[in-house]
């Protein structure tokens, strides 16, 4: 049986990317990484989702990394900007925030016996992260291969190419539309979602372009 761990935020793409490994795997866990985000409520949210799919899941405390590598993301007093950050990106970019989730989640997928890993990253519609560009990807799919003599071991991403209305109709496709209701994409953690931030801003472009209404709630619905 094919085995497969998904890095999960519980957010929108991440939550779609489950749904597909669920279609594409065998056998499917879920990794979650607590770095000491401003959006906590990610955590519950993959907790809630994770239980609801019947995903055996796991909770990682990287808190310590949150304290190394600093970002809007992790520090209330930075303000969630589209510029500011490091060398011009977003001031949401957490420097090396995904190769270490990801070589954290190929440790954990490895011990595990699978040699598949998904992960909802995306250079299509997206903040400028570089970290979430397929050449970033297949470098550190590369390295990770190397370093445990494992040929076979692959990093999925299947968003990597869809804008964000193409990410809604595939969880349309999947069927897990109402599953989104749990979802957080807010870059505040705020519930109802701010609406304002360019994470919501993001989601909220993506449903109104699939012509599908989102089932979460806004502070402040797109104009």
């Amino acid at each position: 049986m094919t085995k497969a761990v998904v890095v999960f935020s519980g957010g929108q793409d991440s939550t779609t990317c489950l749904a597909w490994a669920l279609r594409k795997f065998g056998r499917v866990q879920a990794i979650t990484f607590d770095y000491g985000q401003r959006h906590a409520a990610e955590l519950d949210a993959a907790r809630t989702i994770a239980g609801k799919l019947g995903v055996r899941h796991r909770v990682v405390d990287l808190r310590g990394f949150g304290q190394c590598s600093e970002s809007a993301l992790t520090r209330a007093d930075v303000e969630v900007a589209a510029g500011g950050g490091l060398g011009g990106l977003p001031s949401t970019f957490t420097p090396c925030r995904n190769l270490v989730f990801l070589t954290m989640a190929a440790a954990y997928a490895i011990s595990e016996g699978a040699f598949d890993l998904v992960t909802g990253v995306c250079e299509t519609d997206y903040s400028g992260y570089p970290d979430c560009r397929r050449r970033t990807i297949d470098h550190l799919q590369e390295t990770i291969a190397l370093g445990n003599d494992l040929p076979g071991f692959w990093i999925h991403t299947p968003l990597m190419f869809r804008d964000k209305r193409e990410t809604v109709e595939l969880a349309r496709d999947l069927g897990i539309l109402p599953l989104l209701a749990d979802t957080h994409t807010c870059y505040f953690g705020r519930r109802p979602a701010c609406g304002t931030c360019p994470a919501c801003i993001l989601r909220l472009r993506g449903f109104a372009a699939a012509c599908v209404p989102d089932p979460i709630e806004y502070e402040v619905s797109a104009g």
